[in-house]
């Protein structure tokens, strides 16, 4: 391959993201994870899910877990948490979930592309890439830099570009933070831009109290974010849109210790797995 890169730099974090997302996915979406977790003892998906992502944390208290995770309600971490690790070391939840993962990954992929050289060559080359940025300020991609990094290619492939997931989550944390933008209010904005509409009823929130809900609505709309009908203003988009740009930026490190061959080699390699996830809506 030659040293030219052929993906500008500005968009190879937004590019990166589009080609990990659906294999992150799997973890969420797809059976064997929950399966996994459900075996160990875990009585719901969120006890899982609670347990096993916050596992690289240590044993740490549930405030700490929602200063982490960021955008969920007040209370709901510590309906999880420390609770779900009363019984089940948080090494145990943290295992199952690489193993419901990989599981996963290999059902979907099949196995000509999960056992082919292109996937070894991008497990290898993601991996590079996410061991390899700071981890000052990214409290969730240090955790997971603790653990070890399988030998397994496609469990490798998983656990990297869950390792770049939690470091563009830290990233876009800090900025929905300078933004002053909540959780909650996270969530609003983020409904807005796919359209749904009226917003509370995107279902990271519709559970929640209509209260709390209207609360956070006016104090959008007293600023300028969203309009009294609940849709967005020249303001309200304007901020997402910085928001993700700077996102985008923050999340651009890792990729720093690839070449630009590199690089290119990765994106290669990446795209026949993320249409074969995306395919199957990585379930």
């Amino acid at each position: 391959m030659g040293t030219t890169h052929r993906h500008p730099l500005t968009h190879i974090a937004r590019r990166m993201f589009e080609l990990l997302e659906p294999i992150c996915l799997v973890t969420f979406l797809a059976d064997e994870c929950n399966e996994e977790l459900a075996a160990l003892g875990h009585r719901t998906y969120w006890d899982g899910y609670f347990a096993s992502r916050a596992a690289p944390l240590g044993r740490v208290e549930a405030q700490v877990v929602h200063a982490a995770f960021y955008n969920f309600a007040d209370g709901e971490a510590a309906r999880h948490i420390p609770s779900a690790w009363e019984t089940i070391p948080p090494e145990a939840s943290v295992a199952a979930r690489e193993r419901g993962s990989t599981a996963s990954l290999r059902r979907i992929l099949g196995d000509e592309l999960a056992g082919s050289p292109g996937l070894v060559r991008a497990a290898d080359l993601t991996t590079k890439a996410a061991t390899n940025a700071p981890t000052e300020g990214r409290v969730m991609y240090a955790g997971m830099r603790t653990l070890a990094v399988p030998s397994d290619p496609v469990a490798r492939l998983w656990h990297s570009a869950t390792m770049l997931r939690e470091h563009r989550g830290d990233g876009h944390i800090a900025a929905l933070v300078g933004a002053r933008i909540g959780g909650t209010e996270a969530h609003v904005l983020s409904a807005l831009e796919q359209g749904i509409h009226p917003p509370e009823s995107f279902g990271r929130i519709h559970h929640l109290e209509k209260r709390r809900l209207a609360a956070v609505l006016d104090g959008m709309c007293g600023r300028g974010l969203i309009d009294t009908d609940g849709h967005f203003t020249d303001t309200g988009r304007a901020t997402k849109q910085r928001i993700e740009t700077l996102t985008d930026e923050l999340a651009t490190p890792p990729y720093d210790a690839l070449s630009p061959a590199e690089l290119d080699e990765l994106i290669t390699e990446l795209e026949p797995i993320t249409a074969t996830l995306v395919a199957a809506s990585s379930q």
